[in-house]
């Protein structure tokens, strides 16, 4: 996606004229964000407001009063030399024409073409001729009246430029132009003293109409298209000739060539240029409404990891527009998160884009250090700032793969993860662009939470948490196929990314795996304690020194107990003895086990497991496995309790286990305690379609023993069955429900004075017996 990074204005906000549009900071809110106020900064609830987080850095919302030498005022008199141009020579990124049919399915189709675009960073699509979109940008009231903000970019600077620093106080030594009159050092980037760093400053005010105008002007006049003297009235500089003097400008900079661009403005407050709402004609209007195209639903469509965020993330989630004139430039960047983009053209002149592959953005890094070390002395997070070029010329000399696409009205771009990409306007142009992250975004989306803890960035989205809810879905997907074997888009796509080496499961045990190495290297003393499930329910934590996202696991201490911090950095938090501090588990070491079991389809663990949407008293769910019904009341009595667990007298579940009438299905088994007077309790479990036939027994495992025993029976007795008998033993207690945290919690209330001593007398922490049990446990 393209974005662009504002200079902070020297001029006081009250001077700015007033603006219908502004581009928001990202933020992570578990609210919409809103404006307050079109003069101030976006506001969140206070109940759930969490930090601003601009990975991107996304331009600043002040606005700065132009000066009469701004662009919009000045004459132009600059000129194309295309006897110096640079077109860099770089190999065309894959081009795909999929048909009306391939593109129905939206990330199908873009799962389809990965293996083919991924290793050239980008790719264009063409979609098929009967796709047109109609655009609600042009309707009048937009077109002629809705205005929009703009920023103001040096062109020639954006490769060749001093460090500010050294620049202050110095005017340029070259003889030089903005659009034909010379520039001072008082109107140069290096607005005051005071900057210290290179951004672009805030611009005019346009109608669609005006812009239009003002870019046709300034095309015009540059490439000399209405000079009657040198060319003929119907000729046009090609996408090579303007390629050529763009990358001229940019790498021997002889004129002060500054234009607009209007960038990353959002759409939730202007408008997006696809259509939200069904208008006159509803059936021809609905098709691009509901489109997986549309891009105000691209993200969370079924299959995109960013469908469980419940934020409206600008610029992740919501789309943001991009309207350019000729030369305006989005530098070299990558997506938050490492997530893929999509950039669809409503209409206009072409874009040329530019991509690295994932696989080099490092040497992309490495090679950008080379060539600007002065820059990247002075600003080490330059790459995060969005503000600088650098030739395909140049990266190319050191290895580096860069790839090229012209993308022209009614295209899509998109980006892969991780993959840089750069680029520029050809002319007049409008374009929208929004993430989305389909389920091998996911390897992608962990390496770069590790990245922006080693630089200390914040993050705009939780990894874990869409990680953890991918996996819980999955398992439901999988239940509902294994209870129902029917087989349908979303239980298929589901069971695609799982099973022994499935893209889910890896990334799931990969993350299990990395936080149990980080749990063996605590110090010895801490308590752990299971995590409340509205940990970060209104306020999302982070750790206070890395900024790493919490929502999996926390360290804190008894002297700072506001103060949290990820597992990397529980040691360094204070300097309490180990015993004062105490860690939170969003999961113990059982839960993900038996997640990881389920995703690699484990059919026991398929059986045991329980969803994350934990059971109420007296709800039921249909796409579960397992069903409270009724919770019971506590007898005291040694018998009704042991160190494990508490026998609700009446208790009563209904949960899916193979029907033992006929093995190949699945079918529900009816779970009850009953009160056996001098032995105590009594489990009996029955098939409910078959209630004659029971099993009961005073241990929840011999009675789950008793079931199995029956099912293998009927394996083995039942020739038309190619089944094999289920050799793994099974949990009682987990098997009945009464292991689950949320039961647990609710037969815990029943007993407040704690009358069940065996069971209360254990249940203490045992941390240093829970810390070794993890140090085992290695993926």
């Amino acid at each position: 996606m393209e974005t662009i990074m504002n200079e902070e204005a020297d001029t006081d906000i009250s001077q700015c004229e007033p603006v219908e549009v502004k581009r928001l900071l990202r933020c992570r809110s578990s609210t919409r964000c809103q404006l307050s106020d079109m003069n101030s900064t976006p506001q969140v609830s206070s109940e759930k407001r969490k930090k601003e987080r601009s990975p991107k850095s996304s331009p600043k919302d002040d606005q700065s009063v132009e000066s009469p030498g701004s662009p919009r005022n000045q004459k132009i008199t600059a000129r194309w030399d295309p006897s110096e141009a640079c077109r860099p020579d770089v190999e065309d990124a894959p081009i795909f024409y999929p048909t009306a049919e391939e593109f129905e399915d939206t990330l199908g189709y873009l799962s389809k073409i990965r293996p083919m675009a991924e290793p050239y960073g980008i790719c264009r699509i063409v979609p098929p001729n009967s796709w047109k979109p109609p655009c609600p940008l042009k309707e009048k009231r937009f077109w002629q009246e809705a205005k929009f903000s703009t920023r103001i970019q040096q062109v020639d600077l954006l490769q060749n430029r001093e460090p500010m620093k050294k620049k202050q106080g110095k005017k340029r030594r070259k003889t030089s132009r903005k659009f034909g009159v010379r520039r001072t050092n008082s109107d140069s980037n290096a607005s005051s003293d005071s900057d210290d760093k290179f951004g672009f400053r805030s611009g005019s005010d346009f109608t669609f109409e005006e812009f239009q105008d003002f870019a046709k002007n300034f095309k015009e006049h540059y490439f000399g298209i209405n000079d009657e003297n040198l060319k003929k009235e119907d000729w046009k500089p090609s996408i090579e000739e303007i390629e050529g003097e763009y990358w001229r400008i940019i790498e021997q900079p002889t004129d002060e060539v500054e234009v607009y661009y209007g960038a990353d403005l959002e759409t939730g407050v202007f408008k997006s240029g696809f259509p939200k709402i069904a208008s006159e004609d509803k059936e021809l209007n609905s098709k691009y409404v509901n489109s997986g195209w549309n891009l105000n639903n691209f993200s969370r469509l079924p299959g995109s990891v960013l469908s469980f965020e419940g934020c409206d993330i600008s610029g992740v989630l919501v789309p943001w527009l991009y309207v350019g004139m000729c030369f305006s430039s989005f530098c070299w960047h990558v997506e938050d998160h490492h997530l893929y983009s999509v950039n669809y053209m409503h209409w206009g002149d072409p874009k040329i884009w530019y991509g690295v592959p994932g696989s080099h953005a490092n040497a992309l890094e490495d090679a950008m250090r080379k060539h600007l070390p002065d820059l990247f002395k002075e600003q080490p997070d330059l790459l995060h700032q969005l503000v600088t070029q650098l030739s395909p010329k140049v990266l190319k000399s050191e290895g580096v793969p860069v790839y090229h696409a012209a993308q022209h009205s009614g295209e899509f771009i998109v980006t892969f993860p991780r993959a840089y990409h750069a680029g520029f306007n050809c002319g007049f142009n409008c374009a929208e662009a929004v993430n989305v992250a389909p389920i091998d975004w996911l390897q992608h989306g962990q390496g770069a939470v590790e990245l922006y803890s080693d630089q200390r960035r914040k993050t705009s989205i939780s990894h874990d948490k869409l990680l953890l809810a991918s996996a819980r879905e999955a398992v439901k997907a999988l239940g509902k196929l294994l209870a129902s074997n029917e087989e349908n888009p979303e239980t298929l796509r589901w069971k695609s990314v799982c099973g022994k080496d499935g893209i889910l499961t890896n990334a799931v045990k990969a993350r299990v795996g990395m936080e149990l190495k980080r749990i063996e290297q605590l110090q010895t003393g801490f308590r752990f304690q299971k995590m409340e499930e509205d940990f970060d329910a209104t306020n999302e934590k982070e750790c206070v020194m890395c900024f790493y996202d919490l929502h999996m696991s926390a360290a804190t201490c008894k002297c700072s107990s506001d103060r949290f911090t990820c597992l990397k950095h529980a040691n360094d938090l204070c300097s309490c003895e180990p015993d004062q501090r105490s860690v939170y588990l969003r999961y113990t070491f059982d839960e993900l086990t038996l997640l990881v079991d389920s995703l690699e389809n484990d059919l026991v663990s398929l059986h045991k497991r329980a969803p994350k949407k934990e059971p109420h008293l007296g709800k039921g769910y249909d796409d579960t496995l397992f069903e409270l019904l009724d919770i019971g009341s506590v007898a005291f009595g040694k018998l009704w309790c042991n160190k494990k667990a508490i026998f609700p007298k009446g208790y009563r579940s209904r949960v899916k286990f193979w029907s033992f009438l006929n093995p190949a299905e699945v079918s529900s088994y009816i779970v009850e305690i009953h009160d056996a007077g001098l032995i105590g309790p009594i489990f009996k479990i029955f098939l409910e379609e078959y209630p004659s036939e029971s099993f009961m027994d005073v241990s929840a495992d011999k009675c789950w023993e008793l079931v199995l025993q029956r099912v293998n029976q009927q394996i083995v007795n039942d020739c038309k069955l190619d089944l094999e008998p289920i050799k793994r033993a099974l949990d009682g207690l987990e098997m009945c429900g009464l292991s689950y945290p949320a039961i647990v919690q609710a037969i815990e209330d029943l007993d407040p004075e704690h009358r069940c001593l065996e069971y209360w007398s254990n249940k203490v922490d045992n941390n240093e017996a829970m810390k070794l049990k993890f140090s085992m446990f290695s993926f």
